[in-house]
């Protein structure tokens, strides 16, 4: 699970044949072998640009490895009152339907307030361990200005079995992950698979950036065009994989950034004043990316029963919708 704050050391190995974790042992000696696997299960690694999560994993001597680590931080997030609007909740995980404008875990800039302050509030000291004290319980993110529907793991097991199902991307279980998103244009072909690699900016560490194969990890979103307004369509994207920003970036790579995506679409701002007052005024008041998280889907690790959850586009992104329509 890669942030846009972590920082990103490479390494090359020289003794092949051992474990992973052995070999990151090695690599960063000012990690803990118990802090290297966690990283490891968190989707932190990669081996010669690919993603390993198995700490026992062999690796051959020269082999590239890539290893993210969050920023440091001593203190342990305090629980917090925030409420929460709850999905699901058993005794083994929650799913959450997150506000914009929620912060998923502590970090710079962003030290309280967070979905972790709320969940230790509401969950106590339940929540798996595996993220480490910063992420507990964190299974996969949204950005802060995404919407929509997040499992968190309140045990270990949990953790290991949900964070096995979106390392496998679905291929080989329920997992589904589905976003509503409102764009620029209208993307063509009106349904298609968007296949780019992702890595961070040179330029810019807060961007995500498409690069080459061998640059990036690979990532896959399939669109489909549902509505079409005035300049503006609205796309059901769902992720094949799940890198930081990567509807966002595709969507913007194919010239179709998001309504109000600070980052990606800022070229497209002009455009803005091209639509009917009452949708340009639902536009200014949204502020953030218009970016829904509405489906999700998975197989609970425990009793192996598949779970489904849709959440409704929230009014913010509702408000404008309805006043495309209009036009």
């Amino acid at each position: 699970m890669v942030d846009a704050n972590d920082e990103e050391r490479v390494g090359t190995v020289a003794d092949g044949g051992i474990r992973l974790d052995r070999a990151l042992v090695a690599l960063f000696p000012d990690l803990s072998r118990a802090r290297l696997q966690g990283l490891v299960r968190a989707g932190c690694v990669r081996r010669d640009g690919a993603e390993v999560r198995d700490p026992s994993a062999k690796v051959a001597a020269g082999a590239q490895i890539s290893l993210d680590v969050p920023p440091a931080a001593d203190a342990q997030p305090a629980a917090e009152a925030v409420n929460l609007v709850i999905a699901y909740e058993d005794d083994d995980l929650v799913v959450i339907d997150k506000p914009a404008g929620l912060v998923v875990h502590p970090a710079p800039g962003h030290e309280s307030g967070t979905l972790v302050n709320a969940l230790l509030g509401h969950c106590g000291a339940s929540l798996s361990g595996i993220g480490g004290v910063r992420r507990p319980g964190i299974v996969h993110r949204l950005d802060k200005d995404t919407s929509g529907l997040i499992v968190v793991a309140k045990n270990d097991a949990a953790h290991q079995g949900l964070t096995a199902q979106f390392a496998d991307h679905g291929r080989t279980g329920p997992l589904e992950r589905a976003y509503a998103a409102l764009v620029w244009g209208v993307p063509h072909p009106r349904a298609g698979t968007i296949q780019a690699s992702l890595a961070r900016s040179r330029h810019n560490r807060e961007k995500i950036a498409v690069v080459s194969e061998e640059a990036g990890r690979h990532a896959v979103t399939h669109y489909t065009v549902a509505e079409t307004y005035p300049e503006v369509a609205l796309v059901r994207c769902r992720l094949e994989t799940g890198r930081t920003h990567q509807i966002r970036v595709h969507l913007a790579h194919r010239g179709h950034p998001l309504l109000g995506d600070p980052v990606y679409g800022g070229a497209f701002r002009t455009k803005a004043a091209r639509l009917p007052p009452e949708a340009r005024d639902a536009l200014l008041a949204l502020g953030r990316q218009a970016l829904h998280a509405e489906l999700l889907g998975f197989r609970h690790p425990r009793t192996g029963e598949t779970l489904r959850f849709e959440s409704s586009i929230p009014p913010d992104i509702a408000t404008l919708v309805n006043a495309l329509a209009k036009a």
